[in-house]
């Protein structure tokens, strides 16, 4: 249970940070109401958690050639379904949905790379510290 509200977190933690920085490069084609900026990270991240393994099995199934491309297919439908549902996001040009998704895919990938590191600190060294020695380590 604790490992999944952690990875929770850490994906909506990921998300803002993505569409906060696809924000900052592509204003004004891509705007997020500041008011609503969690309504918004909400949403996203809720359509990632229900159409990622949606598309992964579609594709699985009927395009191959998609499964290494999904994270940005999710991304994608993502921000299409959250620019539906909500009227804190506006994304406006064809290039600035290709590289929105790109943005969010980059940085959302470091964040969950890093952010564990950060924010879970102190309970991966308390892990480290309680494995037991081999005779080479």
């Amino acid at each position: 249970m604790m490992r999944l509200i952690a990875s929770t977190v850490l994906e909506l933690i990921a998300n803002a940070i993505g569409l906060l920085v696809a924000y900052l490069i592509l204003q004004p084609d891509f705007t997020i109401n500041g008011v609503s900026f969690i309504i918004v990270v909400a949403i996203f991240t809720a359509a990632r958690f229900i159409l990622a393994p949606l598309i992964f099995k579609l594709s699985m199934r009927y395009a191959r050639a998609l499964t290494g491309g999904i994270s940005l297919v999710v991304i994608f439908i993502s921000l299409l379904v959250t620019n539906l549902l909500s009227t804190g996001l506006v994304i406006t040009g064809a290039t600035t949905w290709v590289l929105a998704t790109l943005i969010i895919w980059v940085f959302g990938v470091v964040a969950m790379l890093l952010l564990p590191m950060v924010i879970f600190k102190k309970t991966l060294a308390a892990a480290r510290a309680n494995q037991p020695r081999t005779p080479l380590g």
